[in-house]
């Protein structure tokens, strides 16, 4: 925006286009060039105004905060931490008991609430403008994008549900038409929307609400998919971030001494090697784990009898215990000559491998993004965690990874 204005500073002012209110509103939101000679990217200059959010408050259980209170804020930090960390993994786990619709229900869920913290956030610096249809458009914007999105992975995983019920057959056939003219209706309502003097601050909100659909849609569709494929590839890959996430905070809290990267002043490289090799071996137990189970290793398929899900199959070769012939210098190391192996158990070491070293660079992007808006959390949703989409931040990228492996490695 600053090369635009300097671009434009010789020009006549008829030339330009943009009223001079306008150009004010962008000023009052922080948006305005630097002055000639600054260019610190942080300064209050480049950042929009953004007003306190519930994040920054705490929301901590009372009768956490009496049960840790004397406690230094660093070790109280720790603790509430744990005991939510705790609490998140029993529930997953529950979740997980329950099944592939469940499964598939939350997803949907948590992908509702990471756009609803992202367009907040969009909202709290535009609001005071009283943009016509913003938050109205965006969750429309979100309806079409879930509706041509499902209605996808309906007609590709469940094409003989759809051939019996007439109803859905008219709707497979025009899917992509009807999805079509539903963002079509969004798009003719948001240039009808166009208010004279806000023209640039609807663009900036238009982009942003794609871009959300971008990364938090399209990347939970991805997840769905991978659970399709049997939810060894919906677990392992999750728990592999769940793992990295806790084992990086372990080690980076009692042994961190060097810091990784400025955009996340508390992550350590102490941190971001013992959570590697914890990962990866972690990772290689649950694979190990959880192939000797068809209802794991199974993809999730449609009974044409009760019309349900159900995970029963043949498992695949790479869910069949084989034997491997060591290299020649691992086998005078461990005196062993073969080791039997699930091939699951070796591509678990890739995935873990991915989750541990460029995961934590969707965690980077998020902490990037929260110092653009001065905020410390997209929300307060989790005591000591912050928001949903905190806690999500890596596995959405995780998630893309894993879609795309099985499409390269395994299919």
């Amino acid at each position: 925006m600053t090369e635009l204005r300097k671009r434009g500073g010789g020009e006549p002012d008829g030339t330009d286009n943009v009223s001079d209110r306008e150009a004010d509103g962008d000023e009052r939101l922080g948006l305005q060039g630097d002055a000639e000679g600054e260019c610190d990217g942080d300064s209050k200059a480049d950042t929009p105004d953004v007003p306190l959010s519930t994040a920054d408050s705490d929301n901590t259980p009372q009768c956490l905060n009496k049960a840790l209170e004397g406690l230094p804020p660093r070790w109280k930090n720790y603790w509430i931490r744990g005991v939510l960390s705790l609490a998140m993994i029993s529930g997953f786990f529950l979740i997980i008991y329950m099944g592939p619709v469940t499964l598939i229900l939350v997803v949907m869920t948590v992908q509702i609430k990471c756009f609803q913290e992202i367009i907040t956030i969009g909202y709290r610096v535009y609001h005071s403008y009283e943009l016509p249809w913003f938050r109205t458009l965006s969750w429309y914007f979100l309806i079409c994008v879930n509706y041509f999105f499902y209605g996808e992975t309906v007609a590709d995983y469940f094409g003989a549900l759809v051939q019996r019920e007439e109803p859905l057959q008219f709707l497979a056939r025009y899917h992509r038409f009807i999805s079509f003219a539903l963002y079509l209706a969004g798009f003719c309502m948001f240039v009808l929307s166009l208010v004279k003097k806000h023209y640039r601050l609807q663009f900036y909100m238009f982009a942003w609400t794609h871009v959300t659909l971008l990364i938090v849609v399209t990347q939970s569709h991805l997840v769905i998919q991978n659970l399709f494929e049997g939810m060894i590839w919906f677990i392992v890959p999750i728990s592999i971030v769940i793992c990295n996430d806790i084992m990086a905070y372990l080690f980076g809290f009692f042994f961190g001494r060097t810091p990784l990267i400025k955009l996340s002043p508390k992550k350590t490289w102490e941190g971001f090697i013992g959570g590697f090799f914890a990962t990866v071996v972690f990772g290689f137990m649950l694979a190990y784990l959880l192939s000797q189970f068809q209802y794991f290793v199974c993809p999730v398929a449609v009974n044409s009898e009760t019309n349900g899900f159900t995970v029963e199959c043949e498992p695949s070769e790479i869910f069949v215990m084989r034997e491997y012939t060591l290299p020649a210098v691992v086998q005078n190391m461990l005196t062993w000559k073969t080791v039997k192996l699930y091939p699951f158990q070796i591509h678990s070491i890739f995935l873990s491998a991915f989750g541990s070293l460029i995961g934590p660079f969707g965690g980077f992007f998020a902490s990037g993004f929260k110092r653009a808006f001065k905020i410390k959390d997209f929300a307060n949703t989790i005591p000591g965690h912050g928001g949903i989409m905190d806690r999500f931040d890596c596995q959405y990228l995780m998630a893309t990874f894993t879609h795309v492996y099985i499409g390269s490695f395994i299919r």
